[in-house]
């Protein structure tokens, strides 16, 4: 099969993409300089780093200890951000950003608006539109401590903040989650209902560490792996068909087999951030490259050809993304009778 005659194009939000590897929300789009060098690199859209509540809302003197001393409760890599003194983090140089992004490139923009309580910040995602995005992730991060509310009531929360945005623009919104939802597949299909045109799966929550030198509670960034890829990957194949929004998977991907399983499992778009920051936005074409070689050796035309191919719906053994799994999981270990390290049937020496 010839190269040229393959359709590498996907849709993600009503916008049509050159193909489906989209750089996530992180510094790498945190100027106009960088948000081109993306686009020359060959991404076929770009997410924003994202714009958050406590920037909107916050007086400067509070915003500093947010950055300084609470860094590890934000989902994006706020470490590779420069020293405050060298950072504005106005939320007019937002919006700016945001218009000469779509003023200076030819692909789909797309902000991200970062939040966890219903308010007056919202008002921003009309003001984004205004700027010119194409769409809005909104990345609704919340770690509830209070002890007195539910997990009904965080729902309710996402629902609230979802609306509130949808009441105000006319942009599609794709909403950001994290897998802690007891019933993830009601999760989803609430938020469609409440106005979802996508979900992001899945946020990645940068857990803070002690520094035993200090005795202060330090942020400890971590990049993603390649095994994080399973959690959404699951997720978006039980939902491919029982939800009717878009699907994007962000944590793990970081080869074009990472992209193909995530077309596979259902999804629209794979996005990543780790591997561009490790290797360098080049990897953007060598990973199209290489899912152009995969595609003509195993006969695939189009990447709509494989969305969805390996979803629960369409699979043989559906229990593979259920409970049944986890005992075949289990008994699929062999240890070494002779006391050796264990092996795994999948694995060859």
């Amino acid at each position: 099969m010839n190269s040229t005659t393959l359709d590498l194009t996907t849709t993600y939000l009503g916008l049509t993409l050159e193909h489906p590897l989209v750089p996530s929300a992180s510094p790498l789009s945190y100027s106009l300089e960088r948000i081109k060098r993306l686009e020359d690199a060959g991404a076929p859209a770009v997410i924003m780093h994202s714009l958050f509540e406590e920037q909107i809302n916050q007086q400067a003197g509070a915003l500093d200890h947010y950055l300084n001393y609470g860094s590890e409760s934000f989902a994006e890599a706020t470490s590779y951000y420069p020293e405050r003194d060298d950072y504005n983090v106005g939320p007019d140089d937002y919006l700016e950003l945001v218009r000469g992004a779509k003023e200076s490139t030819n692909i789909p923009i797309i902000a991200s608006l970062n939040g966890s309580s219903a308010g007056g910040w919202t008002r921003y995602a009309k003001m984004i539109e205004q700027a010119g995005a194409d769409a809005l992730e909104l990345n609704i991060y919340l770690i509830p401590t209070d002890t007195h509310v539910t997990g009904s009531d965080i729902e309710k929360r996402y629902f609230n903040i979802l609306r509130d945005v949808k009441e105000l623009i006319n942009i599609p919104v794709a909403v950001k989650l994290s897998p802690y939802f007891s019933a993830m597949a009601n999760m989803a299909s609430q938020l469609e209902r409440a106005g979802a045109d996508g979900l992001v799966l899945f946020n990645r929550f940068y857990q803070p560490d002690f520094d035993l030198e200090t005795r202060d509670v330090v942020p400890h960034l971590v990049l993603s792996q390649p095994f994080e890829l399973t959690l959404p990957l699951r997720w978006v194949a039980i939902l491919y068909g029982r939800v009717g929004c878009d699907f994007a998977i962000t944590s793990g991907v970081h080869t074009h087999l990472d992209v193909i399983k995530s077309m596979m499992a259902g999804a629209k778009v794979a996005m990543s951030a780790s591997e561009l920051l490790q290797h360098g936005l080049a990897r953007i074409r060598s990973m199209k490259r290489a899912l152009v070689a995969w595609m003509e050796e195993n006969e695939y035309e189009s990447i709509k050809q494989m969305q969805g191919s390996m979803s629960q719906r369409f699979v043989k053994d559906t229990s593979a993304f259920e409970r049944a799994n986890y005992m075949k999981t289990l008994q699929s270990w062999k240890a070494d009778p002779t006391g050796a390290s264990p092996t795994h049937p999948l694995r060859s020496n």
